[in-house]
């Protein structure tokens, strides 16, 4: 459906900073129209069907430690766990480190794990207890340095930084040079510690869609390309719409061409092979790391977590690599990191995400502006932080200044708190 000549608020893009924007704004009872150039709602949050298993877009997971995981009815996404660690491989032995505090049987393993010993285990858990608990008022005040500068004097130790964080870090932050910012880290790691990682039975894009189904089905228009904006209008291949105000929250590439001045991009990237074998070779649902010298930063059965990918029981596994990699090139690395001969992998299918997230590199360009003045508005995760937190966070924040804008009572209910470093 096009968009109407006329509109009070268009919200350009149904990612999750536009979409989190939109619900917000029609909850406050304004006439809002959504429109996006693809097919489905959730942005980057895109799920497919390849032989009846669920593929995203890469490999993502929701952390429930983000502080915007608030604004979901998570029971209703009916997510399936994975466990607070990883598997690491040294030596070719595998070693389970976990989160002793929901997994108890766990710490032994965990402290035989070859990271440096009891002081270095010490330093981790020092580390992880001031990210988690610590306010956020104080992590965004500390001395902000690269993410790697900030471990070592952490005293996490070469052993435990090489073999566990920096894979582990590099699936996250999607740069394995850890140049992020120190206190992006600390925001990073502090969901880690407060929440749980798991994925929807639905895929990823099952987020995208609950958000969506808030809106009145006449408001959402996808499928629409924006071809410009200019001023309060929103220029599509059927037309015109004028609107008294217009938020651009599509991806960062988007946003800088739709919004000449606007400085954002996504030099990000993932590639994800994607693998099935008869049966799960792991009795828990962990992610594997990659090795030093090594092409993947992590592989994991995401079946196990979610059993819900799979169509018929057998295992679906993903194996990300940071620069676009072949499949015939990582196979024998993913059948090592799981113990398994390299004929049982059957290929799937392999997904390269180029623009994946915004870089967070020092100084951390925490908040930016997303009001530019005359009705015209940006957000994203390239406003706040690179995550799906940051989008979230960046589309309420965005609303609140539109309804400041239109002169509008702003909901208690989305009140930023000391404790929300993404609210905005």
């Amino acid at each position: 459906m096009s968009l109407p000549y006329r509109a009070e608020v268009v919200v350009v893009g149904a990612g999750l900073a536009g979409l989190s924007a939109a619900t917000r704004l029609a909850a406050a009872g304004r006439d809002v129209h959504l429109v996006d150039a693809a097919q489905h709602p959730g942005g980057r949050l895109s799920t497919s069907r390849v032989d009846g298993f669920l593929v995203d877009r890469g490999f993502q997971v929701f952390n429930t430690g983000y502080p915007r995981a608030a604004d979901l009815d998570l029971p209703a996404l009916d997510l399936g766990w994975f466990w607070t660690g990883a598997v690491v491989r040294v030596d070719g032995r595998a070693h389970r480190v976990v989160d002793p505090r929901q997994h108890p049987a766990t710490v032994v393993d965990t402290l035989r794990a070859p990271l440096g010993g009891p002081v270095r285990a010490a330093a981790l858990a020092a580390f992880s207890a001031r990210a988690g608990y610590a306010p956020v008022s104080r992590l965004l005040a500390a001395r902000e340095r690269s993410a790697d500068e900030a471990l070592r004097a952490a005293g996490v130790g070469e052993r435990a930084l090489e073999v566990f964080l920096r894979p582990f870090l590099a699936g996250v932050l999607l740069e394995d040079r850890l140049e992020t910012s120190s206190r992006y880290l600390d925001l990073v790691w502090r969901s880690f510690v407060r929440g749980r990682v798991g994925l929807p039975a639905g895929g990823m894009q099952a987020i995208g869609e609950q958000l969506a189904g808030r809106l009145p089905a006449d408001r959402v228009h996808l499928g629409v390309r924006v071809t410009g904006v200019e001023g309060a209008s929103v220029r599509t291949d059927g037309g015109t719409t004028t609107a008294d105000v217009v938020v651009v929250a599509t991806d960062p590439d988007t946003a800088a061409v739709l919004l000449p001045g606007v400085e954002a991009s996504a030099p990000r990237q993932v590639t994800t092979h994607l693998h099935v074998l008869p049966e799960s070779p792991w009795s828990a649902p962990l992610i594997v790391l990659g090795q030093p010298r090594g092409q993947l930063v992590n592989s994991a059965v995401v079946s196990d977590a979610q059993p819900a990918y799979s169509p018929d029981g057998r295992a679906l596994v993903a194996s990300s690599t940071l620069a676009p990699t072949r499949e015939p090139d990582v196979r024998e690395e993913v059948a090592r990191l799981h113990g398994v001969a390299a004929t049982d992998l059957e290929h799937l299918t392999t997904v390269t995400v180029t623009g994946a997230q915004p870089a967070a590199t020092p100084p951390l360009q925490h908040r930016r502006p997303v009001d530019l003045g005359g009705g015209l508005f940006v957000c994203g995760d390239h406003r706040d932080t690179p995550s799906i937190q940051g989008a979230m966070a960046s589309g309420a924040r965005t609303a609140r200044a539109v309804l400041r804008h239109l002169g509008a009572p702003l909901p208690t209910t989305t009140a930023p708190t000391t404790a929300d470093p993404g609210a905005g």
